[in-house]
């Protein structure tokens, strides 16, 4: 192993067995072929009801690098950390890491539930070798880094789990780690403590090296210098390209069909999203390159009591999270209904969304009214969620900053110094 890196993992494979006296039998048989010097007898072939959760994984972590491990639920994450941190032993392969390990793989993991607080923090950094003079000097850190300290002296067993992954994380992170293990527990604490923990995490990269589960790919960007992403076992993407590791992952969930929430007022057809150039399609998805000019175009029909309506829409990541909207209402651009059916195409230049897989939600509305109380009215006409799919490639920047907006900028010369 060399001198910088900290995490080895070479050919890591580990079955299972779904059956429990199966699984217990099998034990009794691979206990005996070690005790006979046979320990790999059977080891490349599965026995009935036995399944690959890890299968030939190969992977190194430097110091100052932060992998994240992606996958669906199952697809060998934990039980991979588990066997990088010893507490389960791999049936092929070896990993190795050197120097002093932190781990938060398991809420309350590691804790005796009826001793205090205090008395974990010394138990804790006892098993990561380090001294009780040397506990002393980190305690009150721990623990104001936990914000625990009104409840230091209780015991374990009555913390909250958002408590346990406070003083859990503090002790991990404090007591100066060569190696870090992080799964998804980080997600149980409140938003303060998380955006702490992930600042503390960015400072000891300097000086560690890092192994991240998460399912927020938003952490997974921010944080981690290359992905390993797993599926049923086997790594199907290593790199350092972590916004295609997150795209790949991603890829991996259908967005779902379309769900339609207010239709009585208008009707929308024929819902698709193209561009003047033509574009590409994958797996029947229209893709397009970064800065194509795009539209939105679609057939509507609104009912004839409604004169006027407006149009909105807002384009969704695969997180589900809100990337960016329109409303033509916010442009003082109000359309009239003529009771017939109407192509509407919406144009939007230069798309500067970065690499990935998008949906529309789109809605027309009535336009706003004012009641004696001077409050905003407006109904609904037609909500139309997940109605059109688009993916965007080619683009090259940083993934934490995925638009460029269009500024100006000024400078008055005579007031410079």
């Amino acid at each position: 192993m060399a001198e910088d890196t900290l995490i080895q993992v070479e050919g890591v494979s580990k079955k299972f067995c779904r059956g429990l006296k199966r699984s217990l039998w099998y034990g009794v048989q691979d206990l005996g072929n070690e005790l006979r010097g046979r320990a790999h007898a059977h080891l490349d072939e599965l026995r009935p009801e036995e399944f690959w959760a890890l299968r030939d994984i190969n992977f190194e972590v430097k110091r100052g690098e932060c992998i994240g491990l992606l996958g669906r639920n199952g697809a060998g994450k934990s039980t991979l950390l588990k066997v990088l941190t010893g507490l389960i032993k791999p049936d092929a392969g070896r990993a190795l890491t050197r120097g002093r390990v932190g781990a938060l793989i398991e809420l309350g993991g590691g804790f005796n539930p009826i001793l205090s607080g205090r008395e974990n923090i010394y138990i804790g950094g006892s098993v990561l070798g380090f001294s009780q003079a040397e506990i002393q000097k980190k305690f009150d850190e721990i623990v104001a880094f936990s914000e625990l300290e009104d409840f230091i002296d209780m015991p374990v067993q009555n913390y909250s789990s958002g408590m346990k992954v406070r003083l859990g994380f503090s002790v991990a992170v404090n007591l100066e780690p060569d190696v870090l293990f992080l799964d998804e527990v980080l997600a149980v604490g409140d938003a303060g403590f998380r955006i702490k923990s992930y600042n503390k995490m960015s400072e000891l990269l300097s000086r560690c090296a890092v192994v991240f589960v998460s399912h927020s790919m938003t952490v997974v960007a921010r944080v981690c210098s290359s992905v390993a992403l797993l599926k049923n076992g086997h790594v199907v993407y290593l790199g350092n390209d972590v916004a295609s590791g997150i795209e790949q992952y991603l890829d991996m969930f259908d967005s779902g069909p379309m769900m339609i929430e207010f239709n009585e007022k208008a009707q929308l057809h024929n819902i698709r999203v193209g561009c003047d150039r033509g574009g590409d399609h994958e797996d029947d998805v229209p893709s397009f390159r970064y800065q194509d000019d795009l539209y939105i175009e679609m057939d509507a029909t609104v009912d004839a009591g409604h004169s006027a309506f407006y149009v909105a829409f807002s384009i969704v990541d695969k997180d589900m999270k809100p990337v960016a909207q329109y409303a033509s209402n916010n442009f003082e651009q109000e359309f009239r209904n003529t009771g017939e059916s109407m192509r509407i195409r919406i144009n939007v230049p230069q798309c500067l969304l970065t690499n990935g897989e998008y949906s529309l939600n789109i809605a027309l509305a009535e336009p706003f009214d004012r009641d004696v109380g001077g409050n905003e009215l407006s109904q609904t006409l037609a909500l139309y969620k997940n109605c059109a799919r688009f993916k965007v490639q080619g683009f090259r920047g940083t993934q934490w900053a995925p638009f460029h907006l269009p500024c100006r900028v000024e400078i008055d010369s005579h007031n410079a110094n």
